[in-house]
This record gives structure tokens, sequence and C-alpha cells, in this order.
């Protein structure tokens, strides 16, 4: 009879409510971080779009004329600010992430009644929120220099959404395997960089020989900035379709792999 009552009285626990509760948590936390060190998270990426425009687009574009049926200036805009929120939403994860590993406070969620997809999910989304605010930051400092004419919106922000997210997984995997801060920085300098200047961020790939249109066809990233591209201006060198269905393979593959990484407890438990 007793062990009834005490049954009774014990409140339910709403697993729902705890896991949502805890996905708020983390992204709450991410937003607050990026808000916090506002100097650090958004406003060089304006400052270095500003420079690229003045030099790339004022200067160079002036010599090199239009692009893709398109003033210069016009043309890089989309790619400039691509070019932000893929290393904006890759940093920002690899260096939290990492961050908790290194502070020794990941434990806390590994501990928790989260389960390691919405650990996954909760860092990724404050990826792709600092990603949408630089994105943001970006266009703004791209509209003082240049008209950007919305082609399509949904698929702006389609590619936003998806790019931001691919990249956001990259950094997590990033962090799970880093041991130091130079494998942090390892993949930023010298693969995501060098990807991104050959992604057709400045320049139209019609305008490489055949050799390099085919190795140029093997870098993801110029489908993602040709997408996003599409959205605004309407042209595109690539299939869009064919965009949105690499982006969207890649952020299935790359969030299952991580979650299995997770359950492994590969990278946290070593």
């Amino acid at each position: 009879m007793d062990v009834a009552v005490n049954a009774a009285a014990t409140p339910q626990i709403n697993i729902s409510a705890v896991r949502w509760t805890g996905y708020k948590t983390i992204v709450i936390r991410e937003y607050g971080r990026i808000i916090r060190i506002w100097g650090q998270t958004i406003v060089p990426s304006a400052v270095t779009t500003t420079l690229y425009f003045v030099i790339f687009g004022s200067l160079i574009g002036k010599r090199v004329g239009a692009m893709g049926g398109y003033d210069y200036m016009q043309y890089i805009a989309p790619g400039l600010i691509m070019m932000q929120v893929i290393t904006n939403s890759y940093g920002n994860v690899v260096s939290s992430f990492f961050g908790a590993k290194f502070g020794k406070h990941i434990e806390e969620l590994l501990v928790s009644p989260l389960p390691n997809w919405l650990i996954v999910a909760g860092y990724c989304t404050g990826g792709l929120v600092r990603g949408a605010l630089v994105g943001s930051a970006v266009t703004a400092v791209a509209l003082f220099f240049t008209h950007l004419h919305v082609h399509h919106i949904l698929i702006i922000l389609a590619a936003v959404v998806l790019t931001s997210l691919t990249f956001s997984l990259g950094g997590f995997l990033n962090a799970l395997f880093a041991k130091n801060f130079d494998q942090v920085n390892f993949i930023p300098a010298f693969v995501l960089t060098p990807l991104t200047y050959f992604g057709g961020v400045f320049y139209s790939v019609s305008l490489l020989p055949d050799w390099a249109v085919k190795l140029s066809y093997a870098n993801p990233i110029l489908y993602m900035v040709n997408a996003f591209r599409y959205g605004f201006l309407g042209t595109s060198d690539v299939n869009v379709g064919t965009a949105f269905g690499l982006m969207l393979a890649a952020v299935v593959a790359m969030f299952v792999l991580a979650v299995v990484l997770m359950n492994r407890g590969s990278g946290t438990r070593d």
C-alpha cells in the first residue's frame, strides 16, 4: 500500500521537456558566447569583406569587367557572403566543442539525460546561428557596395542553412578528433581556405581550362557558392538541384557519423 502511495506521489518526468530544455540551453549558451565576444565573432568578417570589396570589387573589378553577365562586384557578393558563412559556422563549433573538451566540462553533457544526437544538434544549431548572424552582417556590408537582386528567397535561405549545417558538422567532427589547438586550426588553414578560394567565389569556372573545370567540380564548396548565387542572380555554373542534393546528403551523412562517434565515445572518453 505504501509503495503504491509513494509511486502516485512521485511526479512523472517528461523526458521530452527535459531534452528540449537541454537543447535550448546549449543553443542559448552558444548564442550568448557569440554575442558576448561579438568583436571576435562578427566584426572581423565584416571588416574582411569590406577589404575584399574595396580591393577585388572596386580596384580589380573595373579591369575584369562583367562576369556571368553581371557587374563583377555584384557577381562576387554572394560568394563573399557564403565564404564568411562557411568559415564562421565551422569555426564556431570546432572552437566551442573543443573548448568544452579542453576545459573538461564536456563530462557534464555526457552524464546528462541528453541523447548524443541532441548534443550534436545543439552545437550545430549554434554554428548555424553564428553563420546566419555573420551572413546578415556581411550582406549589410555588401549592400553598401552593390545592389543584390533577390531571384529566389527560398533558395537563398535553404543554401545558407544547408551550407552552415554542413560545416558546423565538419567543425564538430574536427573537434572530436583534435588533441590540441594545432589540430583545430589545421583544417581551416590548409583545407577550407584553399577549397573556398577555388570554389568560384571570385570567378566563373567557365573561364578555366577544361582540366581545371573538371577539377573544380570535385570541390563541394563550388556547389554551395553557386546555389547561393543562383538565389540572388539566377545564374549558376552547376545544376542547382544537384547542388542541393549534395548538401542534403552531406548533412545527413555527417550528422549520422557524428552521432555514431559520440555513441562510441570517440574523442570524448579517450
